[in-house]
This record gives structure tokens, sequence and C-alpha cells, in this order.
């Protein structure tokens, strides 16, 4: 007979594994970040990988895979840093401009509220300071450089090389019976991943396009630059759409007189963001995977926490990944529905009630 434990004895087992878990994905974080980016890598380039290997050797086809991608971010990169380079034409004048505002808010604060400028310069530099520890701690030591340049593309080259190996180990640590299911979580995840990555990918180029022309035709100085800045960072569920309309509306504020400009910005970026929402996203993102949106606020939040900027990046894949496998194991279904974003119209509670009042009329009726 199949015993069962209180309650209270598995919730404390399963916080006391989460803990665990936590703590070790923390320690391990330098080894762990660039290894979890090389597996998406590795999966968005599988098609094409398995593409070139039907007329190519597997390690060549591997190679010109990886090149590919590495020449489509180069471009990416070159074109960035082209637009910085124009960036700092006019930063002497947008310095002149920003310390006036400055000076201006503090006499306000100062006014209004009390508060000493004294106090406010050691407001702000503490919050200086504590930025630069968040970018430090993203980009902490050699390593951090290290897993850009040279783990990274190992990882990718060696998961990509030793694919079937891996396949093969999920297949056979699972019982016969389970097989077919870890087939169909496999697969799944592989298609979920690549389509939501690509959709990313495409979504990201439209937006970044229609951040630029709105700036273009608002005169923001920069404003490629920070459109696709804007772009970049929209990839964050929710958080990164306020942070994206921050930059213009910062740049226009220390570059022209009055509000009008900024107010447009904002206007022209709503529009941006329910184009983007309600068109974009449901027709391009096509991911197997919907996460509803309190989960993906709460998971990009947490990953922030434990990783920083990585962590905010990889929360999304990897709760998809985790929704996949709770819809295939029979106790951990409720977990899935937890994250999806199919909200039922009626919760089970009301429709137990209902279905007694049934059974009682039923009952008086006949009876």
């Amino acid at each position: 007979m199949k015993k069962e434990y209180p309650f209270y004895i598995k919730s404390s087992v399963i916080l006391l594994g989460l803990v665990i878990l936590v703590f070790i994905l923390s320690v391990l974080r330098d080894i762990l970040v660039p290894l979890a980016f090389s597996v998406l890598i590795a999966i968005l380039l599988n098609p094409l990988e398995v593409r070139l290997e039907r007329k190519l050797p597997k390690i060549v086809a591997i190679i010109i895979s990886m090149l590919i991608a590495l020449l489509v971010l180069a471009g990416i990169a070159y074109f960035l840093s082209s637009q910085i380079s124009h960036f700092f034409d006019n930063i002497d004048a947008m310095k002149q401009k920003f310390t006036e505002l400055l000076s201006n808010g503090q006499s306000w604060l100062e006014k209004t509220f009390g508060i000493a400028t004294q106090k406010q310069t050691e407001m702000i530099n503490e919050a200086a300071n504590n930025s630069k520890a968040v970018i430090g701690q993203t980009l902490s030591g050699a390593i951090g450089v290290l897993s850009v340049v040279f783990l990274i593309p190992v990882y990718t080259f060696l998961i990509m090389l030793y694919k079937t190996l891996i396949l093969n180990f999920l297949y056979e640590v699972f019982s016969t019976e389970n097989q077919h299911k870890v087939g169909e979580i496999l697969t799944e995840t592989k298609s979920a991943i690549q389509s939501y990555i690509v959709g990313l990918l495409i979504e990201t180029g439209i937006v970044a396009v229609m951040n630029s022309c709105a700036l273009l035709i608002l005169g923001v100085p920069n404003a490629i630059l920070i459109g696709v800045i804007g772009a970049i960072l929209n990839l964050l569920p929710y958080i990164g759409g306020i942070i994206a309309i921050a930059l213009p509306v910062l740049m226009a504020t220390v570059t022209f007189d009055g509000f009008t400009t900024q107010l447009l910005i904002i206007g022209a970026y709503a529009l941006i963001q329910f184009i983007d929402n309600n068109l974009l996203v449901p027709k391009i993102v096509s991911s197997k995977v919907q996460i509803n949106a309190l989960i993906s606020i709460v998971i990009v939040l947490l990953g922030a926490a434990l990783w920083g900027i990585p962590g905010m990046f990889l929360s999304i894949p990897f709760v998809a990944v985790l929704k996949i496998i709770f819809d295939r194991v029979e106790g951990l279904k409720p977990w899935g529905k937890l994250l999806g974003d199919n909200i039922p119209t009626e919760h089970l509670g009301q429709l137990k009630r209902l279905t007694r009042r049934r059974k009682t009329a039923v009952s008086k009726t006949t009876g």
C-alpha cells in the first residue's frame, strides 16, 4: 500500500529542494549562464545544421552554421557601433542641457519638499553606485568576458556535436513506458524554443523599424540607435517596454525645450506597443507555449535577482520548457495550467456548487 505523507511534510521537502536548487544556480552562475545561452543557440541553429549536414560532414556543417550566426552578430554589432559614434557628436551640448535641467529639478525639490541639494546629490551618487554594482555583477570578472568570447561558442559547438548522445541519454534515463512522453516533451520543447526565438527576432526587427521611424519623424537625435535599443529592451516582457519609453523621453528632455516632443514620443510608443501586443506577438511570436502576464513579470524579476540581466532574458524560455513538462506529467498539470494564459470562466468551487444544485434539483423532481 502506497503511503501518503501529510501536506506540511511534502511542502517542507519541496521548499527545501527549491532553496538548494536556487543556491546551486546562484553559486554556479558563471558556468550555467553561458551554458544556458549555448543550449538556446544550438536549438536555434539546429535546422540550418541539419540541412547542411545532408551535403556536408557533421563537423563542417556545425562550423558553417556557427560562422553564419557569427557574421549576423558582427553585422549587428557594426551597425550599433556606427550609431553609437554619432551619439557622441553632440555630447557636450547634451551635458550642458542635462546639468541645467538637473539644477532646476534640485531647486524645485528643495523648495517643494525641503530636501537639501547636498542630500539629493548623495542620493544620486548612492543610486549610481548601486547601478555600477548590478552591472559589475552581470559582467563579473574575467569569466564573464571569457564566457562571451570562448565558452559560449565552445559549448554551442559541443552541444551540437553531441546532440544525438544527449538525446539518447534522456531517452534511456527514463523507463520504457515513459519514453513516448519524453519524446513528446523533447520535440515540443525544440519546436517551442525555435518558434519563440525566431519570432522574437522578427518582432524585434519590426519594432526597431517602427521606433526609429517615429523618432526620426519627431526629430529626436540618435533616433535609430535609441529605436534599436528600445526594441532590444522590448524583449523583456512588460518591464522592457517601460524602460524603452524612458530613453527617448530623456533624450528629448535634454535636447528640446518644453514637453510637446515628450508627449508625442509617449503617444507614438504607446501606439507601437499596442500594435506589438495585439498584432505582432499573436501573429509572429507563434510559440506553442503561452505564459500569462503575472507569471511573466514575476519570473523576469526572479531571473534578474538570480542571474542579473542574463537571467531576465533566459527566464521566459526556461518557464516555457517547464510548462511543456508540467503539461505532460499527470501530477504537475495544475502547475502547467497556472503558468498558461487560458483563463477559465468559472473556478472549480463554482462548478462543484452548480453540480450539487443540479443533483439536488433532479433528486427532488424524481422524488
